[in-house]
């Protein structure tokens, strides 16, 4: 696990000495007399704050998870946008409010609209799954497609809200937004009454981070706040590092945690980070994908990856002996989803090694190769013929918890040629689904694109490519996101390469150049 920590000689007002105590003690007063008059439980619950008894087993720490998964919506974002509209007047209520979303702050904007008769319009990206489109209507929100990122659909929600006279219901950077969601804080405390070393939460544009921690720390600043971010959109950690807040790249922005994935984080709620966060670490795909199988095992809960954030972070950073909450923040994943997090679960767990290995082709050396492996249980194995001497097997290999995987690899190396696929994106995506064949193509060049999951998406691809480069290999997958995974072998000559990336960079989708992958060259390159 990555584990970037922000340390409180970092930040630019230090919640350990005394006089910046003191400063942000009265900054927190407002805060608490917000939170504490936030009145969100005409639509929302007091969700309960539950043992994890296997985690907290295997841990050997206290790990409770607060369970805003169990909200009307499904996430904790109907507090704030509940406190939100709440706030607003007879007539700006009348006039109706909007706000840009594609997750739980567009379902929590609905819900909360409809139960204080406004009427609620979501501007949402045009590749936005159709599962949340249908949920954000079934919570009586009016839906508004518009554009291909959150940015695109935030600056017309914004120009609609000028034009109309709706007020815009910003997702994190409110007053009243964070006051809602500091009501998880208020909660905590009331519902445990010891001993409590850290509160870890996920952190997207910083209001539930902001809300939660500014009412613990006024009461009990002893009490840690931890927040963990996806290692591919950690705007905090930027931020924080930087003394300002920094926009992230959008061709930077890692979708997965999609609920977590903002470019920049709030002013005010930047603000408030820099009194009352301790830390913030960043944890990996694969890291929040065993998180949710831990939720999973402990509650039968499948949280979304956003919301398992939190046992993601906990789980390499808690001590032995601590008490612990963890945010549970949603459970909307859409179903499609759930295949992938699967195959990457027990490579986050390091339940799984998946390894490239090149044996001889010749009568029993499978056989022998089964032999060296041992009795162990095999969760991928493929083989392929390459040439007369030699084949190429792909094998996941199921190892223990705890156990030293190199182990594994020192025993296999002694006698075959090993790579180490694990982490490798192109092989963990692409290249388990395709072994099988290869070609012996000049000038093939591989790249990894993230398509957005909407009509025309290949079609716009293909035409900005034009016909000047052949396509050579093309496997997508979709993993039931707004963006869609494509590995694509392209035939580029090493002198139009310049001209080939000018065409890509007009494209305007997220890529990588894998040419030099390992998994590709011994699977896919032959």
């Amino acid at each position: 696990m990555v584990v970037k920590a922000i340390q409180p000689d970092q930040l630019m007002a230090p919640v350990f000495i005394l006089k910046d105590y003191q400063t942000m003690i009265i900054a927190m007063d407002k805060y608490v007399k917000k939170i504490l008059e936030a009145n969100v439980y005409e639509v929302a619950i007091q969700t309960p704050l539950e043992q994890a008894a296997g985690l907290s087993q295997r841990l050997g720490a206290e790990v409770l998870l607060k369970r805003e998964d169990m909200q009307p919506v499904f996430s904790f974002k109907i507090r704030g946008a509940y406190n939100r509209i709440r706030s607003l007047d007879e007539k700006q209520r009348a006039k109706g409010v909007i706000t840009a979303s594609a997750g739980n702050h567009a379902q929590g904007v609905a819900l909360a609209a409809s139960r204080l008769g406004c009427d609620a319009h979501i501007v949402m990206g045009e590749n936005t799954p159709t599962i949340k489109i249908n949920a954000v209507r079934a919570f009586g929100g009016h839906v508004i497609l518009h554009g291909d990122s959150y940015d695109d659909a935030a600056l017309h929600a914004k120009d609609l809200a000028e034009k109309k006279g709706y007020t815009y219901v910003h997702p994190f950077d409110d007053e009243e937004v964070i006051a809602g969601q500091g009501t998880i804080g208020m909660e905590i405390l009331r519902q445990h009454d010891g001993s409590l070393d850290a509160i870890y939460v996920p952190v997207g544009g910083g209001g539930l981070i902001g809300g939660i921690g500014a009412y613990v720390k006024y009461l009990r600043p002893e009490t840690k706040i931890i927040g963990v971010e996806c290692e591919g959109s950690a705007g905090m950690t930027a931020a924080l590092a930087a003394g300002r807040r920094v926009i992230l790249k959008s061709e930077d922005l890692d979708q997965f945690a999609d609920g977590t994935a903002v470019r920049q984080v709030g002013k005010e709620t930047f603000r408030l980070a820099k009194r009352v966060v301790d830390e913030v670490i960043t944890v990996s795909i694969d890291e929040i994908c065993a998180a949710i199988k831990d939720i999973f095992e402990d509650t039968r809960t499948i949280a979304e990856p956003s919301g398992a954030l939190a046992v993601a972070g906990l789980k390499n950073h808690l001590s032995k002996g601590q008490s612990a909450v963890a945010i549970v923040t949603g459970a909307n994943v859409n179903f499609d989803r759930l295949r992938h997090i699967s195959e990457r679960t027990e490579v986050g767990e390091q339940r799984e090694i998946l390894l490239g290995v090149s044996i001889p082709e010749r009568p029993g050396s499978f056989r022998r190769f089964c032999s060296t492996i041992g009795k162990r249980s095999i969760t991928e194995f493929n083989y392929r013929y390459v040439r007369e001497d030699s084949a190429h097997v792909l094998v996941g290999i199921q190892t223990r918890p705890g156990e030293d995987r190199t182990r594994v690899i020192e025993k296999l190396s002694q006698q075959y040629e090993v790579v180490d696929l694990s982490g490798n994106e192109v092989a963990v995506l692409h290249v388990r689904h395709m072994v099988g064949g290869v070609a012996h193509i000049d000038d093939e060049k591989l790249f990894r694109f993230e398509f957005p999951e909407k009509p025309g998406a290949l079609l716009r691809f293909l035409t900005v490519l034009g016909n000047r480069f052949n396509i050579s290999m093309f496997h997508y997958r979709n993993h039931g996101s707004a963006f869609g995974r494509v590995l694509v072998g392209i035939q580029v000559p090493d002198r139009e390469m310049k001209a080939f990336l000018k065409q890509l960079a007009n494209i305007n989708y997220r890529f990588w150049n894998e040419t030099d992958n390992p998994a590709y060259r011994q699977f896919l390159l032959g």
